[in-house]
């Protein structure tokens, strides 16, 4: 068992501690020096420099072209690739998206991008749900539904532009269709962590959705609650928001993506 820098026996949970920090650090800005690491972790360079001789040796990190700075190595990419496979959407969504429904007691949704539209791919009811309707499956326009507002507040300024370009059609009378106050409503989505639909797929339905990240940062689905206008007013939206974002967090870290506070 190495020794610290005070004398005291290095524990393997300490060592462990240091690789998964050199491993975030590298994560963060792409390469870094020994001495940069030890002052990431708070300990001399002979300290820093252990669990990073063992990184490289598993090909986790390797050195750049300029001598003694360090990246992330393949290895990650071959330990990334085995662990995507069992990070299902579904699967690690199911079991918070039960625990909001209760929460909440109306129906919850988890809905990707799929070409120009929403496509929910899993939902659970919630105890107050009077219908069995079934929307999996089910594609809803962008625009129109506050999962929608969620996946298209997280596209690149290009893309984004190209999609509200095109005419955006009127689902109910309280349906967005100008390009502009649409575009208010997806900056306030970004900057709030959530967006909402008042009637504008359906009348007499509301929900409000956040945004699910991968371990990437990116944006890979939308968290939705759904109901009734009379059970879930406008009123009632921003209390649930938060139980919403705070679902879609559980999510994302299930499948990876850190939340820096």
């Amino acid at each position: 068992m190495s020794n610290s820098t005070d004398g005291r026996p290095e524990s393997p949970v300490q060592s462990v501690d240091r690789a998964a920090s050199i491993l975030e650090l590298l994560g963060r800005q792409e390469e870094a020096g020994v001495t940069e690491i030890a002052a990431e972790l708070g300990v001399h360079k002979s300290t820093a420099s252990r669990p990073t001789t063992a990184l490289e040796l598993r090909g986790l990190i390797e050195q750049a072209e300029e001598r003694g700075k360090f990246r992330l190595g393949l290895g990650l990419i071959r330990l990334a690739g085995a662990a995507t496979v069992r990070l299902d959407l579904s699967r690690q969504s199911r079991p918070v998206c039960e625990r909001l429904a209760v929460q909440i007691a109306e129906t919850i949704n988890v809905a990707i991008l799929d070409g120009d539209a929403a496509i929910n791919i899993d939902q659970v009811l919630g105890p107050s749900a009077i219908t069995t309707h079934n929307r999996l499956g089910r594609r809803t326009p962008l625009h129109a539904t506050s999962s929608g507002k969620i996946l298209l507040a997280h596209l690149p300024e290009p893309e984004l532009e190209s999609r509200l370009a095109a005419p955006l059609e009127r689902c109910t009378p309280r349906t967005v269709t100008d390009p502009g106050a649409l575009r208010t409503q997806l900056r306030s989505a970004r900057a709030d962590g959530c967006a909402y639909s008042v009637e504008e797929l359906e009348t007499g339905l509301n929900a409000v959705a956040a945004p699910v990240f991968t371990f990437s940062g990116q944006v890979v689905a939308a968290l939705s609650a759904s109901g009734p206008s009379f059970r879930l007013p406008e009123q009632r939206l921003p209390e649930v928001s938060a139980l919403v974002r705070a679902a879609a967090e559980q999510i994302s870290n299930r499948l990876g993506h850190l939340v820096r506070r």
